[in-house]
């Protein structure tokens, strides 16, 4: 008899739960007065809170403010602010007029926030009038006039601001809108060139939040601790969305991330779930008073943004008692979230994949090469497919078509492995990928092998030129306190006869912090380039290959 034909590694995700066909005002409202007593925000660093009929009158007053200063639906609201409330009034005040709101990264400087007000043609923009180091009014400024579009600057605090929440104002805002219109643009962080931005519709992101939450089996009784920036669809979608959608509440800790802060806001506020990419929970385990806080409150939980460690999540369920923690994987084109795991997985699948396909998505792993899906087991990119998918990337079609297939899949960039029950395992970025002298190697599984090492407490590998072959193996690491510093001779030491010998990293570089984004994904474009320098590596970069 023929052999049968291999199983493809093609999954769909099968639910009795509906996909939602609301626009985000409404189903908010909805919420609103199903749970108007229950809390809704809370915003630790101002001590304010509002129930969901409070935040509901917030919301209905900055809308009516924007209506009255002539905002219409399909116009583009800038927001630029760290986390705090006047960011989610924002968010949901533009969903209901029908407002594509513009998330502006928080670490832009004069010359990004410029290029994001063209491109995406902001006719107001509401804004903090500095942070940190960044004084934003003065950006502004210094941008406003190469920006025809712009017609309105608001920043928090000011009379502008507070006139727009008014709540004496009076009227009503009469306006027709589909859940599939654009609502949100998000720029994606591309490491070069320009950024693009990511169009989303209501449909796409209330149901992702949504769908998100229900995995997380969240009701009205929850409490999501949301350290992650809004700016970012972690923050304002799997945060704020997962939460309204099921009457949650929301509660920001501090305007950026600050360890304590988020240990101090889950034990004040008990808090049912805690959300972080890795180097926040990193930060949060290795706090010299973690002990102190209690975190009993706890059960579940996101860990997403970056390849998530192994040992690291095992301390988050020993540690942090939080044993329903979900691993969710995505990107800004897909909503986020298109694979999550599940509460009922077993800790190994949670410690080791990037779970399942969500409901009512489709996910596929494909040779880069041909486009044919391979069988499952063998590494490929990972394409998704249905109701999160991005409506393109704002007024570059060019670019949507080199993301968005004939099919309507959107091709991730990156390279993951299905195994036989669905189950989805990331290693790595195609352009993270190391081929030396041949062979190739994929950080993501030396990294998790670093990170077994008792006195590692972060590790990022990346390829270097080398002469021989091609590429070679460079370690970065972050060591825990008092621990003697790694040297590739000791690294060397502790792989030998675990790895293969050509996993080995060649070099190795001790620092106390890698190269970030805002959104806490390590910079490896600007890891490989310091490498360079650091390894007198220039001229390998001169040399001409065929």
């Amino acid at each position: 008899m023929p052999e049968a034909p291999a199983v493809p590694s093609y999954a769909s995700g099968i639910s009795e739960v509906p996909l939602l066909g609301d626009t985000i005002g409404d189903n908010f409202a909805r919420t609103a007065a199903a749970f108007p007593g229950r809390d809704a925000l809370v915003d630790r660093t101002t001590g304010r809170r509002w129930t969901y009929a409070e935040l509901a009158a917030e919301v209905d007053a900055l809308a009516l403010g924007l209506h009255d200063l002539g905002i219409r639906k399909g116009d583009r609201v800038g927001i630029w602010a760290p986390n705090c409330a006047e960011w989610t009034f924002t968010q949901y005040a533009t969903a209901k007029l029908g407002a594509i709101l513009v998330n502006i990264n928080p670490a832009y400087r004069s010359h990004e926030l410029e290029y994001v007000l063209n491109q995406a043609g902001i006719r107001l923009i509401v804004a903090a009038e500095s942070f940190k180091t960044s004084d934003y009014a003065g950006m502004i400024e210094q941008a406003r006039p190469k920006c025809a579009a712009l017609e309105h600057v608001v920043l928090l605090g000011s009379d502008a601001w507070n006139s727009l929440l008014d709540k004496e104002r009076t009227g009503s805002i009469d306006v027709e809108l589909s859940a599939d219109d654009p609502i949100n643009i998000q720029y994606t962080s591309g490491t070069t060139g320009f950024p693009k931005g990511a169009t989303l519709s209501h449909h796409n992101i209330l149901n992702n939040g949504f769908f998100v939450g229900e995995l997380c089996n969240y009701t009205e009784n929850d409490r999501i601790c949301i350290p992650v920036p809004f700016y970012h669809c972690f923050g304002m979608v799997m945060g704020n969305l997962a939460a309204t959608t099921h009457g949650a509440c929301m509660v920001i800790p501090a305007p950026s991330f600050e360890p304590k802060a988020t240990l101090e806001a889950v034990a004040a506020e008990k808090c049912t779930s805690l959300y972080g990419v890795p180097t926040m929970f990193i930060a949060e385990l290795a706090d010299p008073d973690f002990d102190s806080f209690d975190l009993s409150s706890l059960r579940t939980g996101i860990m997403a943004g970056s390849p998530c460690p192994v040992e690291v999540m095992k301390q988050v369920i020993e540690r942090m008692g939080m044993a329903e923690v979900s691993i969710c994987y995505g990107m800004t084109e897909t909503s986020p979230v298109s694979t999550q795991t599940r509460a009922d997985d077993s800790v190994d699948r949670r410690v080791s994949t990037v779970g399942r396909v969500g409901p009512h998505l489709e996910v596929k792993v494909v040779d880069p090469e041909t486009g044919l899906t391979t069988p499952r087991g063998e590494p490929g990119e990972l394409c998704t497919r249905g109701y999160s998918v991005m409506l393109g990337y704002w007024e570059q079609p060019d670019k949507t078509a080199e993301a968005i297939d004939a099919a309507r899949w959107m091709h991730t960039g990156d390279l993951a492995i299905m195994d036989d029950e669905g189950y989805v395992n990331i290693t790595g970025r195609i352009k993270d990928m190391v081929i030396r002298g041949g062979e190739n190697l994929y950080p993501r599984e030396i990294e998790e092998f670093l990170y077994t090492h008792p006195d590692v407490l972060d590790a990022q590998v990346i390829g270097v030129p080398d002469a021989k072959y091609g590429e070679e193996l460079m370690a970065w690491v972050r060591m825990k306190d008092g621990a003697t510093p790694l040297t590739a001779e000791t690294v060397r030491e502790f792989c030998t006869g675990k790895l293969a010998h050509y996993k080995i990293p060649r070099y190795v570089h001790v620092v106390d912090e890698f190269p970030m984004t805002v959104t806490g994904k390590v910079r490896k474009v600007e890891m490989r380039e310091r490498a360079v320098e650091l390894l007198g590596l220039q001229d390998l970069l001169k040399a001409k290959h065929a």
